[in-house]
């Protein structure tokens, strides 16, 4: 059962709309669904909230620590409430996958990722990911620019949408549906216009 839902991103004006925040509009959406508000807790390096998601009783967190010191956040809020990795799911921005596709996963590497990077010291590997796409810009020289500019319009779109699917296979996970939640979120294909 997941207990504890992070969304990865980095904090301030000029991050808000950044591809680099994917995973903190997943929590700002489930909060937003969910009637749950948050509240920096300055304890736990973060926006916080608690509520109800899918029946069960959830805690959110959006740490403030910047990207790459992810894991100064999500570590002191698991050991605090006695938080397994397996009950944690963190939504992060994913390079290698395109805009408008999402990835479920348990355990794995951090994938080049910053944010994973700096948490699997901290707790572990075998929590989940929801990787978003945001796609790739090409070239490893443009990575940098890339996730910390702004989507195009349509590229955000696309990302929405997959982040709706992502509700729908979060609602499967905490009904202990794994698969059929993997397969849901794995599977996902935006519709042809």
């Amino acid at each position: 059962m997941i207990k504890l839902i992070v969304g990865l991103g980095n904090v301030g004006a000029s991050y808000v709309d950044t591809r680099h925040n994917a995973g903190f509009w997943f929590v700002e959406q489930l909060a937003d669904k969910f009637g749950i508000s948050l509240s920096h807790d300055k304890k736990f390096h973060g926006m916080v909230g608690r509520g109800m998601v899918c029946g069960c009783d959830v805690r959110l967190l959006m740490p403030d620590t910047l990207m790459n010191r992810s894991g100064q956040a999500v570590a002191p809020m698991a050991k605090f409430y006695n938080i397994t990795p397996d009950e944690i799911l963190i939504a992060h921005d994913e390079l290698d996958i395109k805009a408008g596709s999402i990835r479920l996963k348990k355990g794995g590497g951090h994938g080049g990722h910053n944010g994973l990077r700096d948490i699997v010291p901290h707790i572990g590997a075998e929590f989940y990911r929801l990787r978003i796409g945001i796609g790739h810009p090409g070239r490893a020289s443009q990575v940098s620019a890339w996730v910390l500019s702004k989507p195009s319009a349509d590229d955000r779109t696309s990302i929405d949408r997959a982040l709706d699917c992502g509700m729908d296979a979060l609602g499967l996970l905490m009904a202990n549906q794994e698969q059929k939640a993997i397969s849901l979120a794995n599977g996902f294909k935006l519709p042809q216009s």
